[in-house]
C-alpha cells in the first residue's frame, strides 16, 4: 500500500460567502467522507484562509524574509488536506473523487518514502 496527499484547493470568496446551510451541508459531506473511507484515511485537516499564513524563503544571500499570506496568490487556494492509503494511483483517484469540493477541486500526490 502507498500514501497519496489529497489537497483540496478551493475559492476562498466563495466559502466565505457561503450562507449557513451550504457551509454546513459540505461539512456533513466530508463527514460522511470520513465515515465513508475511514479505513483508507491515514489523517486530514482543514485550514484557516491564506491570509492567515506566513511564507518563509532565502534571499540570494541566504538571509531569511518572513512575509505575511499566502506563497503564491491565485484565485484558488489550499483549504484542506487528507492523507489516504490505496494499493496504487487508481485507487487514490477513486478515494479522491469522494472528497467534497464544491468551490474547486482535489490535487492528488503520492507520498514519497524516505528510506
Amino acid at each position: 500500500m502507498s500514501q497519496y496527499l489529497v489537497l483540496i484547493y478551493e475559492d476562498e470568496m466563495k466559502w466565505a460567502n457561503a450562507d449557513q446551510a451550504t457551509a454546513g451541508r459540505m461539512m456533513d459531506e466530508h463527514r460522511v467522507f470520513g465515515e465513508s473511507n475511514g479505513a483508507s484515511l491515514r489523517g486530514g485537516n482543514a485550514l484557516e484562509p491564506s491570509s492567515s499564513a506566513t511564507s518563509l524563503r532565502r534571499d540570494a544571500s541566504g538571509k531569511l524574509v518572513v512575509t505575511d499570506g499566502a506563497f503564491a496568490e491565485t484565485k484558488e487556494a489550499l483549504g484542506g488536506y487528507y492523507v489516504i492509503e490505496a494499493a496504487d494511483l487508481d485507487g487514490a483517484i477513486a478515494i479522491a473523487a469522494q472528497v467534497p469540493a464544491h468551490f474547486g477541486g482535489v490535487e492528488v500526490r503520492p507520498i514519497r518514502e524516505m528510506s
